[in-house]
């Protein structure tokens, strides 16, 4: 019952927070860029974020918040319930598509988590789970992921990886663009994420995301029977940067084993 009552208090924030979004775009956006000049933020960003943090603050005294443009707490552990929040994830987008965003929010009980939303506020699309009682688009159930191959799959992956970069070994990166049917870039973690949970495409690989980025899709994901866990293999920590991998259980541990190889 207590997340019941968080689930129904989280999604009328995001619908709300979703129309405030959508009125944005008939003002002016005031643009700035934070580590690189393509590392965007606009005030709409900024005021999302305030907007869901004045709430929870008032609503949930007791809940802590780490949400993307700093406006929340400075967290070191996971202990108590921790909103992981992204105003907009795929802000470039935001600023220059109006589509192809979304609000990311992963809400966390001692480190696990237990509610998941990701909304594509263009097409009114709200993703959505409860730790162990399956997915949701829109309120309809999403199927459990079925399996598939290699050959059959579409994965989700930036260009930036496959050209040589110091990061990763470019070369079984080429190798997966020959074997699979297809690649994507779709410029938001957070609705790569909501794919792999639908079947839209089969997985998802990041070199480096926050935990805001990912913590609302990964409670999703993991609830159709996707597998999350960094580029070596390893559980998700949710309090720093890392290298990501969601995909169908079935080809998982072939894309660890046969592709990916960390510098």
């Amino acid at each position: 019952m207590e997340h019941q009552m968080l689930d129904y208090y989280a999604k009328d924030l995001i619908k709300k927070a979703g129309i405030k979004i959508r009125h944005s775009f008939s003002s002016e956006l005031a643009i700035e860029s934070k580590s690189d000049a393509n590392d965007l933020v606009t005030n709409i960003d900024k005021e999302i974020e305030q907007y869901f943090i004045h709430h929870i603050r008032k609503d949930y005294p007791g809940h802590l918040i780490l949400g993307e443009e700093g406006f929340g707490d400075n967290i070191s552990a996971l202990d108590g319930y921790v909103w992981m929040l992204d105003p907009i994830d795929g802000t470039m987008n935001f600023i220059h598509q109006q589509r192809n965003f979304a609000i990311s929010l992963g809400i966390y009980k001692d480190g696990v988590g237990v509610l998941g939303y990701i909304y594509d506020v263009i097409h009114n699309e709200l993703y959505s789970a409860q730790k162990g009682h399956g997915a949701y688009l829109n309120d309809e159930p999403i199927p459990v992921l079925e399996s598939t191959t290699i050959s059959e799959a579409i994965i989700g992956l930036s260009p930036n990886w496959i050209i040589p970069n110091r990061r990763i070994d470019n070369e079984g990166l080429i190798k997966l663009v020959q074997d699979v049917r297809g690649i994507r870039s779709y410029g938001s973690a957070a609705l790569e994420l909501a794919y792999v949970a639908t079947g839209r495409i089969d997985a998802y690989i990041s070199l480096r995301l926050s935990p805001w980025d990912i913590a609302g899709g990964v409670v999703i994901a993991q609830e159709v029977g996707a597998v999350a866990t960094n580029l070596n293999g390893q559980p998700l920590k949710f309090l720093e940067q890392d290298t990501f991998l969601v995909a169908r259980k079935s080809i998982h541990e072939t894309l660890l084993s046969n592709y990916i190889s960390l510098k």
